[in-house]
């Protein structure tokens, strides 16, 4: 009996991740799709309207309740300013550098960033 439950749960959880793999793929294949075709203002509002951010804090509160998902929220500010940082640079770096290069350069900033604040924060 306790291998039917827990094939069930496996289950279960296959299809929760699953659901939430097909849903983040849904959004970077709009946004990308937007973007090809040149919509680029339509493209980055597919990327950052809080849909993804939304059905985190369902996800969250539902699987983990309030508490894990004020924590989520809080912590998700931390990341607003080294995004920024990110996405400066590679308007500023693409035209000048490549796009790999300013891609490369971005995502280091970015992650300096988040080592800085979470080196500030213990």
């Amino acid at each position: 009996m306790a291998t039917k439950l827990q094939g069930r749960n496996d289950v279960n959880e296959l299809v929760k991740y699953s659901t939430y793999f097909l849903l983040g793929g849904t959004i970077v294949s709009l946004s990308t799709y937007l973007g090809s075709q040149g919509r680029p203002f339509l493209a980055a509002f597919a990327s950052t309207f809080p849909a993804i951010t939304g059905a985190t804090f369902v996800l969250i509160y539902l699987n983990g309740g309030a508490d894990s998902l004020v924590g989520y929220a809080k912590n998700l500010l931390w990341f607003v300013s080294p995004w920024i940082v990110y996405v400066v640079t590679m308007i500023v770096g693409v035209p000048r550098l490549g796009f790999w290069a300013a891609t490369a350069i971005s995502l280091t900033l970015y992650m300096a960033c988040i080592g800085i604040i979470r080196l500030t924060l213990r």
